[in-house]
């Protein structure tokens, strides 16, 4: 079976987000974003579920965090 790998990137005038997920991963992290709580959150959850999952995020948090909303 290959590895289902998703991909994105968004970028706005204020963030810049990068995520990698592997789904059929090991629980491998590499995770930035800036926030700790976060970032510790994320890898719990890849390395219990047994995905891989990389972020790499920027932006101006100083100000506040940045929420989409649809």
């Amino acid at each position: 079976m290959r590895n289902r790998i998703f991909n994105l990137t968004r970028k706005t005038k204020e963030t810049y987000i990068t995520v990698i997920l592997n789904i059929d991963g090991t629980g491998k992290t590499k995770i930035n974003t800036g926030i700790g709580i976060l970032d510790h959150m994320l890898e719990l959850f890849a390395f219990h579920g047994l995905f891989d999952l990389n972020i790499a995020a920027k932006g101006d948090l100083k100000v506040d965090i940045h929420v989409h909303q649809y």
